[in-house]
Order: C-alpha cells, then sequence, then structure tokens
C-alpha cells in the first residue's frame, strides 16, 4: 500500500508517495486546477495499490479532494494537528511543501480510524447557510452599535435597547426621530436604519431555509428537547457526516465533551476537554442549559450529579456528555433513513 500525502496551498498541491514504513519514494508538484489534478491521478497510476491522504484544510483541499473521490480514488482526512506533530518528530529538520506532504502521509499511516472523505452533500450546503446567516448577524449587530451612538448624538433622552433595534415598529420610530434632523450624523443614522432592515429581512429569510434544510437532513433531532432549528442545523453542518464516527466516544472526542485522562498509577482522574470542535460543543451546551430550564429528567440528572457531590458546572459538562451521545444516535438514524429512501427511490 503507497500513501500519497499532499501538501495544499492556493496556487499548488505538492504530492508525495510513502511506502508502508513511511519512506519516500518519489514526490511531484502539480497545481492547483483541475488539469493538475488529473496530472497528479495520471502520476498516481503507477502504484495500482494506494490511497490519498490530504491535510484537512478544507477550502484549500476541496477542490482537490472532490475530483480524486469522483475519479473513485481512496482519500482519507488528516488534522494538520496530526501533521504538526508529525513533522516536529520527523529527522528532517525545516520546513517545505514536500517535507509536510511527508508529514501527512505518515500521520496517515500512524493513525488509525482517520475520516474518510466523502463527496460533499446538503450538509455542505447547510453549513454554508449556517456560516453566511451567521456573519450577517454578526454585521447587524455592528451596525446596531454603532447606529445607538449616533442616535445618542442625535436624541440624547431617547433609550432603545439594541434587541428593540430587530423590530420594524421601533425601527419606524427611530426613522421619524432622525429625519427631523439634519446633517450627516442624521445622514449616517439614517442609511444604518435602512441597512438594519434590509439586514434583518435577509436574516429571518436565511433562518427559515435553514430550519426547512435541517428538518429535512436530521428530522429525528429537531424532536430532541432544547433543540431548535438553528442548533439542529448547526450540529448537522459541523459534524458533515455522522458516519465518519465509529463511535458515540469518537464523536464526543471530536467535538470537545469527552474529558482527557491525565492520570497515573494509582491516581486516576480526568480534565475539561479544551479542544475538539467549539461550534459543535456550543450547540450542545444551548441545549442542556434549555433541557435544565424546562426541568424533567435533565433537570433530575443535574440534580442527582450535584449530590454526589459534583459542582454544577461539573454536573453540567456530564449532561452535556450524555446529549452528545444521543445526538451521535439521532444523527446516525436520520441517516440511516435517508440512505435507505434513496435506495427505495433508486431501484
Amino acid at each position: 500500500m503507497v500513501t500519497l500525502g499532499s501538501d495544499s496551498h492556493k496556487r499548488s498541491h505538492t504530492v508525495v508517495a510513502v511506502d508502508e514504513n513511511g519512506c519516500p519514494l518519489e514526490e511531484r508538484k502539480v497545481a492547483a486546477t483541475r488539469a493538475g489534478h488529473m496530472e497528479a491521478l495520471a502520476w498516481a497510476q503507477r502504484w495500482p495499490d494506494r490511497r490519498w491522504a490530504l491535510e484537512n484544510c478544507r477550502h484549500l483541499s476541496r477542490v482537490l479532494e472532490r475530483d480524486l473521490l469522483t475519479a473513485g480514488e481512496a482519500v482519507v482526512q488528516v488534522s494538520p494537528k496530526l501533521m504538526g506533530n508529525a513533522r516536529r518528530s520527523g529527522r528532517e529538520l525545516g520546513k517545505s511543501d514536500p517535507i509536510d506532504a511527508v508529514a501527512v502521509a505518515r500521520a496517515a499511516l500512524r493513525e488509525a480510524q482517520l475520516p474518510v472523505a466523502q463527496l460533499e452533500g446538503k450538509s455542505r450546503e447547510l453549513k454554508l447557510l449556517v456560516d453566511h446567516r451567521e456573519d450577517l448577524v454578526g454585521e447587524r449587530t455592528r451596525i446596531q452599535n454603532r447606529l445607538l451612538w449616533h442616535l445618542h448624538e442625535l436624541e440624547p433622552g431617547f433609550q432603545v435597547a439594541a434587541s428593540g433595534l430587530l423590530r420594524t415598529v421601533v425601527l419606524a420610530d427611530v426613522r421619524r426621530r432622525i429625519e427631523v434632523h439634519t446633517g450627516v450624523v442624521a445622514e449616517i443614522a439614517l442609511d444604518l436604519v435602512g441597512r438594519l432592515v434590509e439586514l434583518t429581512t435577509s436574516v429571518k429569510r436565511l433562518q427559515r431555509r435553514i430550519e426547512a434544510l435541517a428538518g429535512e437532513l436530521a428530522p429525528s433531532l429537531l424532536t430532541l428537547p432544547g433543540c431548535a432549528g438553528l442548533s439542529a442545523a448547526k450540529l448537522v453542518a459541523e459534524t458533515a457526516d455522522v458516519n465518519r464516527f465509529h463511535s458515540s466516544a469518537a464523536f464526543a472526542m471530536h467535538n470537545g465533551t469527552a474529558p482527557i485522562p491525565v492520570w497515573s498509577g494509582n491516581h486516576e482522574r480526568h480534565r475539561l476537554n479544551r479542544g475538539g470542535n467549539r461550534q459543535l460543543n456550543v450547540a450542545l451546551h444551548r441545549i442542556a442549559i434549555t433541557q435544565i430550564r424546562l426541568g424533567g429528567e435533565a433537570r433530575v440528572y443535574v440534580n442527582r450529579r450535584m449530590s454526589l457531590g459534583n459542582t454544577k458546572t461539573e454536573a453540567i459538562r456530564a449532561l452535556r456528555r450524555q446529549i452528545s451521545d444521543e445526538v451521535y444516535r439521532r444523527l446516525r438514524r436520520d441517516s440511516s433513513e435517508r440512505l435507505t429512501a434513496q435506495d427505495a427511490v433508486a431501484a
């Protein structure tokens, strides 16, 4: 088995072939274009038993990964952290594209059960929509803050909460107050009001589209208490494909809810995992807090953990892990039912 490690950049990919012992065989540098990808694939044909290992830099390696998968190649994704560790432990000093490509290949040889790349589907579309909505919400918040400062200058006694600037009736009142003033400040404030109206309309339209797509991809996840449409969309988008995780424990390690062992000998203990996908982690935390507020099993679980000596933070941390396992089961169920439906349609 030959492993082809790739170091990807905006304009080029450097590919190094290594044997089963991690010894480099040959290398090739190609352009980061469709023609360059086909050139690398033709070069790799000399090794019939092969697989590709790509550093998981999504915007740099996505098109290469897609072209390889379309051609029927086997591709695994290597975390940049794993590649960095392999490079630092190598005997060859320095940093170059071939050195990085060898480090990617050696990390793939060393690590078992790396994520297997698959052609991206609707989960990729959902992630793009979720990220775009969050960008618009962030821009809207910045405009709200600027508008509040201008309102303080134009109408010193007028008080309005930042959240109130999301309501059409409040923005209409603000516009009427600003229109009685003249000058550059009033002109800028009116422009900001108009921009807020546009952004709020776009955010609401995106939210409806995101929730509809989340309902299509993860219907059982939406029935989980405390998990609304946006949280479900975030979980589906950041997970990408739940089938790439071989167990709920692997999923928990990926999202940062699995504690890290830091014990030796007879002193067994664990510490908080500050790594993992923080977007997934915060979505699970929101679900946990909502479930506690709703009462029911989540509140009973947290109270029981606290009665055993856990702090409230530790109890919520344990609940978050339980929710991670339940999310994993529901995502697997949704994925299985979706594949079954597709097979039935194909038949």
